[in-house]
């Protein structure tokens, strides 16, 4: 049972129980004619154009475990962009569908995933008949903090609901994870404090424009839960947390081509404990291996176990999953700079960052 908490919008009218003669008497409140006018870019115009390409979709496992998250329309072929944590359970040989607004639902396959990155994207199939409009993408790299958002999606399983808000920070450094146990997905994320909660995972958060700015992926909520599935039952505290859609879009490209993810790295294993200082190069990588793999772009930038990163060009670096985050904002074969301390001694070195095919 839903139990309305709010009160949202305009009040259509108010009621007054008069309890001394068991009379009710109603008032009127005439609506504002500008107001209801919706001009081009108010909300509801923004709304009313955008839920037609938003889709609600249903993973179904081989297992049985099962999600509701969101999606919308990226090309007219038919692509759908979303989060890897939606799909995830259906990736192999499950069952996928995507609703749209007006009722009419799909099967969907996978078409890619990267997990690192927790974007994917899925292809409907069958879609002679559905009305495929992409929604245009903004540039995530323009929008300043205190620019208006608008997020749509499926909370909680009620799909095409629309929360606005604002853009409360930029280049926020968040490692997510679904709560299944998977491995953790970094991104340096748009923060807002739109409301959004399980089931908005895939789903467009918009500009005042109408345009697709990022991917709702994330919340932090009074529990510390951090993803968006819909197992992860932890609700909306204004801190939400999107993929840029510049770099959701540089990874569509590629799932779209070949079906895997392409990471820029700098092929040095470094700790993932939360530290205020740098991320510290590991003493070790897995299975045995050296922290910093020979021949690598660390390894020729001389950097060694030990090494404690501090700055990736102008960005302060205080972690590890810092540093993943804002290496991943970046493509194989960029330069970069790194601010590194190394027995008291601070020192810069310039790096080509490398490239690793698929999520190992």
């Amino acid at each position: 049972m839903l139990v309305a908490g709010g009160i949202g919008g305009g009040i259509g009218f108010w009621a007054a129980d008069q309890e001394s003669d068991g009379d009710t008497t109603t008032v009127s409140a005439y609506g504002n004619p500008k107001t209801e006018s919706r001009a081009p870019g108010s909300v509801s115009s923004i709304a009313n154009k955008t839920l037609p390409s938003v889709v609600t979709i249903e993973a179904q496992g081989n297992n049985g475990e099962s999600g509701t998250g969101t999606g919308f329309v990226y090309d007219k072929q038919g692509h759908i962009l979303t989060n890897n944590h939606v799909v995830a359970s259906a990736a192999d040989n499950g069952k996928l569908t995507a609703t749209f607004s007006n009722g009419k639902r799909y099967t969907a396959q996978v078409v890619g995933r990267a997990q690192g990155y927790d974007v994917a994207v899925v292809k409907l199939k069958n879609a002679s008949g559905a009305k495929l409009d992409p929604l245009p993408l903004g540039n995530s790299d323009r929008v300043a903090v205190g620019d208006a958002t608008v997020a749509i999606g499926a909370p909680f399983g009620l799909s095409g609901t629309v929360t606005t808000g604002i853009v409360s920070a930029k280049n926020r450094p968040v490692a997510s994870s679904d709560g299944g146990g998977g491995n953790a997905s970094y991104m340096s994320a748009l923060q807002t404090d739109a409301s959004i909660n399980p089931g908005n995972s895939g789903g467009p958060l918009l500009n005042a424009d109408g345009g697709v700015i990022g991917i709702n992926s994330a919340i932090q909520s009074a529990g510390n839960g951090s993803g968006l599935g819909e197992s992860q039952q932890s609700g909306s505290i204004g801190l939400g947390f999107a993929i840029p859609i510049n770099q959701a879009k540089n990874v569509a490209e590629q799932l779209i081509k070949t079906g895997q993810p392409v990471y820029p790295v700098i092929e040095a294993t470094v700790n993932m404990k939360d530290s205020s200082s740098g991320a510290t190069i590991a003493s070790g990588g897995a299975g045995g291996s050296p922290a910093v793999v020979p021949g690598g772009p660390a390894d020729k930038a001389g950097l060694k176990s030990g090494d404690v990163i501090t700055k990736l060009d102008d960005t302060v670096i205080d972690s590890g999953p810092t540093l993943i985050s804002e290496i991943w904002t970046h493509q194989p074969g960029d330069k970069v700079t790194l601010t590194y301390k190394r027995g008291g001694k601070v020192s810069k070195v310039d790096l080509t960052l490398g490239k690793r095919k698929g999520d190992s």
